[in-house]
């Protein structure tokens, strides 16, 4: 099975005398047909431990170690070596083994917090840096104590690509096919849409859904997408850093907005083919700032929606970890997944309170500028098709850096609805509400919400059809009028926050409304 992950990296590695290889993964199986493929040409055993079975040669390398009916005839559990399976016992081993091989040891780092173990694991380091032998260490977060994390290398191994989940789908395929009488009725052309629909998983996750979709109803088709793409939902919930939405799920709809879309309607060339024969990179994102409630949330997923990519929404809250470095990891896997899902749309709800907010100080030790500027590095230099779409309410809070031309493609601002939009708004949220606007005095209360957001005037239809249900009555103006009269909104009680705000977009940014100066000319290649 033909591996995304450059085997030529970890020969070049176990050659050039790195006694320590860390992958951290759940992926156990990727990283045994990696190493198997790796060692072929470098003519070197692989060896395996876990503290349940010890120390044990691997067995041959296989297509798939996860297809039972790849073993040969016959095949016995290997036999491991005495006294191996104490972490001890094993350094033991390999202390007086003369052989050059790589050591593939499954969950160890978790015993190196014992002195004397990590003294002998440092004396099995410096014996292997000598004769080009190998120790891999995997799992899932990895810490390794001071003395020894200078001799590590860490192998980053990404998410499966499109040719490992085609061999996975045409491996489970073929085998329930075999056993289950699965009927086929996907067609060649259609595969690559079933594997798009896995990307974003692990294979074992891969596996695992194609074949309840094919056992659910005894059949594999291009149908079975949809329960792929729920399923995938479900996977992003529990890992909880990102947040999936499908396109296929995706209803919203921007209304208004013309000068967003006439920019977005552009900038869609630049994940075409004919962009990328030009060597055309395509755009970065876009920072949509505006008051709250005013459709810069509606905006990400209505681009979403339009170009037909997924959404992912990233938690940034849940980036936040209490030990050392594990708020940086978490943002590296984040954007690692988000990369593995391309193209893809990224984004990032109100990125003043989450990365880098300038009033956060020294408060966390550095940990929100560390991360602002692990955004800022990954944005400006990341080469997967991940559009960005941050959405921002308070400039104030917003560092400078992230707000000068050529960090963001271009950034819009979202003002106030004018009359035309409060109308639609109107509409939009009565009809909802199965109410029928033309029984109301629209122009009364197009001109009683000026000044609203749309997320006023949708709690202000919200309260008048709670009232209207207190007192037994059908919904009409005077109960709406009264309760927009007794609404405050935030343009009234921050007025001269939306003031500044409006004289600073005049100046640097571009209307989301209006048809004025919107261009491609802030992508860059």
């Amino acid at each position: 099975m033909a591996l995304p992950c450059s085997i030529r990296d970890i020969q070049t590695l176990v050659m050039s005398f790195h006694p320590l290889i860390v992958v951290e993964t759940v992926e156990e199986e990727r990283v045994q047909v990696l190493l198997k493929q790796a060692t072929q040409e470098m003519n070197m055993p692989i060896y395996e431990w876990s503290v349940t079975q010890g120390l044990v040669r691997s067995p041959g390398t296989f297509d798939a170690p996860w297809i039972n009916e790849c073993a040969p005839p016959g095949a016995t559990k290997p036999t491991p070596f005495e006294n191996t399976n104490e972490p001890t016992g094993l350094l033991d081993h390999l202390i007086d083994s003369t052989q050059k091989a790589i050591y593939l040891l499954k969950d160890f780092a978790c015993h190196l917090e014992d002195a004397t173990l990590t003294r002998q694991f440092r004396e099995v380091l410096q014996l292997f840096s000598q004769n080009r032998s190998a120790i891999v260490l995997t799992g899932n977060a990895i810490a390794l104590p001071k003395e020894i994390a200078h001799d590590a290398v860490y192998y980053d191994l990404p998410l499966p690509g499109r040719d490992e989940l085609y061999q996975v789908v045409s491996d489970v395929v073929r085998n329930l096919k075999q056993k289950n009488r699965i009927q086929v009725s996907i067609q060649k052309h259609e595969v690559p849409i079933l594997v798009q629909a896995l990307m974003g998983m692990t294979l074992k996750q891969a596996r695992q859904v194609v074949a309840y979709a094919a056992l659910e109803d005894g059949e594999i088709s291009v149908n079975d997408v949809s329960k792929i793409l729920h399923r995938k939902s479900q996977v992003f919930h529990d890992d909880g850093l990102l947040e999936y939405l499908p396109f296929q799920e995706n209803t919203a709809e921007l209304g208004g907005f013309d000068g967003l879309k006439d920019w977005l309607n552009r900038a869609k060339v630049g994940f075409s083919p004919q962009a990328k024969q030009f060597n055309l990179n395509p755009p970065k994102g876009v920072l949509i700032v505006g008051i709250q409630g005013c459709g810069k949330s509606l905006a990400a997923k209505a681009i979403a929606r339009e170009w037909q990519m997924p959404l992912l929404k990233l938690d940034a809250g849940k980036l936040y970890d209490k030990f050392i470095g594990e708020s940086e990891k978490n943002f590296h896997r984040a954007t690692k997944l988000a990369g593995s899902m391309a193209p893809a749309l990224l984004w990032i709800d109100e990125i003043e309170k989450s990365l880098g907010a300038m009033s956060s100080g020294d408060s966390d030790g550095g940990l929100s500028r560390r991360l602002f500027g692990s955004f800022l590095t990954w944005l400006q230099e990341k080469s997967q098709d991940v559009f960005v779409v941050a959405t921002a309410n308070n400039l104030s809070q917003i560092p400078p850096e992230l707000l000068r031309k050529g960090r963001f493609d271009e950034i819009f601002f979202v003002d106030l609805p004018d009359e035309a939009e409060r109308n639609t708004i109107l509409t939009i949220h009565l009809k909802l509400r199965k109410q029928d606007p033309t029984q109301l005095d629209l122009s009364a209360l197009i001109a009683a919400t000026a000044g609203f957001s749309g997320a006023e005037i949708e709690q202000a239809v919200i309260s008048g059809l709670y009232r209207s249900l207190y007192l037994r009555q059908s919904l009409s103006t005077g109960l709406l009028l009264d309760e927009i009269k007794s609404t405050v909104p935030l343009s009234v009680s921050r007025r001269e926050d939306l003031e500044q705000l409006r004289a600073i977009a005049k100046e640097r940014f571009v209307s989301a409304k209006a048809v004025e100066r919107s261009s491609l000319s802030a992508i860059r290649p």
